[in-house]
């Protein structure tokens, strides 16, 4: 029996947090959460990026839905690593991400991070997603009681992201045989982290609709202080022609979504057009919540890169790639201004114009004597801005505050050591510690303090000394007892994580 879902979402900034991260999708045929990372700017932009990039997945009928939901995920993360390659202030971003995908009577599911999967079917209900987390690891490897798992200061310490890492994603893939009337709750953290998976179950199974389930859910993880911010996406399974209990849609869906991707190398007469983004996206019932649905309401979406959007296009014009060959007029590339989703805006584009006429010597000579004027002016002026920035990064090996910007002019050194700190690198867990390499971007000395002390709180603590008994008189009828047991337990308690904190 060919299914589809009935769904419900909503995602909430918390009572601490001074923006929204998550990001969340759910449709006929497609869900997916993801949780973002990366700072004051960047955990938003990769969620955002990651959900608007596979929302094109909800349809039926997929051509090889075994392999497209994961091969989706890997073109996200790539397009991710163009951001990053275009913005370098988004350095170190990174994202969670778990998505299911409806084949007739199958469910796919694409798994990475700390995001959760729960599945409530002939009355059991199950947490069907691993944590990727480095207290995960050491449960697994019984190193810890999973009793101890939520007080132990380092649970938000991811092992696998998408996003900008040395390692290639290593998605979890599984599938699943669906059957009507399974109920399926997909949350970022800030769910779990507040409420108990035998609350998360109750409400789940005793919800007269998903909906309610969803409101109820939110508020008491608002209620319990919500320290992150929390998205639920909740769906049953429903037979394809029970269209009358689909999800209502918006009237005008079209507004919703009218900005759902701006691209570079933009050509009105092109099937890349970000208008056939934008209608793909608002013709299909779906909700979209979060930091994706911000971004599609105020145009401030990050650029793709044109190999992206021609894919992205081939796949919603439904297999006609062709269009794509279709001849059209030369343009000049004019790359668009990167917005982050907080409403600053900077343009990284090369302001060289190779179109400028040329005039008489006089005036050209004329010309150059204010150039050069003006460089010397803006390079004075720009040095003595770049005084008053501040950045979080490292000396020696140790975490250091700098004044001025993580990088030089020539021979000119446009930052100094403000101010040292006894912050070992090495007890930076490794998604950490690559960002502070590439320099944590501060507003002003009061941040950098407030990132120092961020950057304190998810320090790895050190293996305590192992204390040897005095030797003893050997007793020759009694056999010595080997410490290689309490040298390997010093081993495994040393090794560090590699991935970030949460967000």
């Amino acid at each position: 029996m060919a299914l589809m879902l009935n769904f419900a979402a909503r995602s909430d900034v918390g009572r601490v947090r001074a923006k929204n991260d998550d990001s969340a999708y759910v449709g006929r045929y497609f869900a997916v959460v993801a949780d973002g990372m990366g700072g004051h700017v960047g955990g938003d932009v990769a969620s955002a990026s990651t959900v608007l990039d596979l929302a094109p997945l909800d349809r039926p009928d997929q051509q090889d839905p075994e392999n497209v939901l994961a091969d989706e995920i890997q073109s996200a993360n790539l397009i991710l690593n163009d951001l990053v390659n275009t913005n370098p202030k988004l350095a170190g971003m990174g994202t969670t991400c778990t998505a299911l995908l409806v084949d007739h009577d199958q469910l796919h599911m694409a798994h990475i991070g700390d995001s959760r999967a729960y599945r409530l079917k002939n009355d059991t209900f199950e947490q069907i997603s691993k944590d990727h987390t480095f207290v995960q690891r050491l449960i697994d490897e019984g190193r810890l009681d999973p009793a101890d798992a939520e007080s132990h200061p380092h649970k938000n310490v991811l092992m696998r992201v998408l996003g900008d890492v040395d390692a290639s994603p290593e998605l979890d893939v599984s599938t699943f045989a669906a059957q009507p009337g399974e109920r399926w709750l997909l949350c970022s953290d800030g769910l779990n982290a507040v409420v108990a998976d035998n609350i998360i179950e109750e409400k789940l199974r005793s919800a007269d609709d998903i909906e309610q389930a969803v409101e109820e859910l939110v508020d008491l993880t608002l209620a319990g202080g919500s320290p992150d911010n929390v998205t639920v996406v909740i769906f049953e399974t429903v037979p394809e022609d029970e269209t009358s209990r689909l999800a209502p849609v918006e009237e005008d869906t079209t507004e919703l979504t009218r900005s759902a991707r701006e691209i570079s190398e933009s050509d009105p007469q092109s099937p890349v057009s970000a208008a056939l983004l934008r209608h793909d996206l608002g013709k299909r019932p779906h909700l979209l919540v979060g930091a994706a649905a911000l971004a599609t309401d105020t145009d401030q979406i990050p650029i793709v890169t044109r190999s992206s959007s021609a894919k992205r296009a081939a796949a919603l014009l439904h297999g006609t790639p062709q269009a794509l060959d279709a001849p059209r007029a030369e343009k000049t590339y004019q790359p668009i201004p990167y917005r982050t989703l907080n409403g600053t805006s900077e343009d990284f584009s090369d302001d060289t114009d190779t179109s400028r006429p040329r005039g008489r010597n006089w005036p050209l000579i004329a010309a150059l004597l204010t150039i050069v004027v003006l460089i010397v002016g803006g390079g004075i002026a720009g040095y003595l801005w770049s005084q008053n920035q501040y950045y979080v990064g490292v000396d020696g090996d140790h975490v250091a505050v700098y004044r001025g910007v993580a990088q030089d002019l020539g021979p000119i050194e446009l930052s100094q050591v403000e101010e040292t700190t006894d912050i070992p690198l090495d007890r930076l867990p490794g998604y950490t510690r690559q960002r502070v390499e590439s320099g944590l971007t501060a507003q002003d000395l009061n941040h950098a303090h407030d990132i120092l002390e961020d950057l304190r709180s998810s320090m790895i603590p050190e293996a305590p000394p192992v204390e040897l008994p005095s030797p003893q008189p050997t007793d020759p009828d009694i056999p010595e007892v080997s410490n290689s047991r309490a040298s390997g337990a010093v081993a495994g308690a040393t090794g560090g994580a590699i991935g970030g904190t949460g967000s």
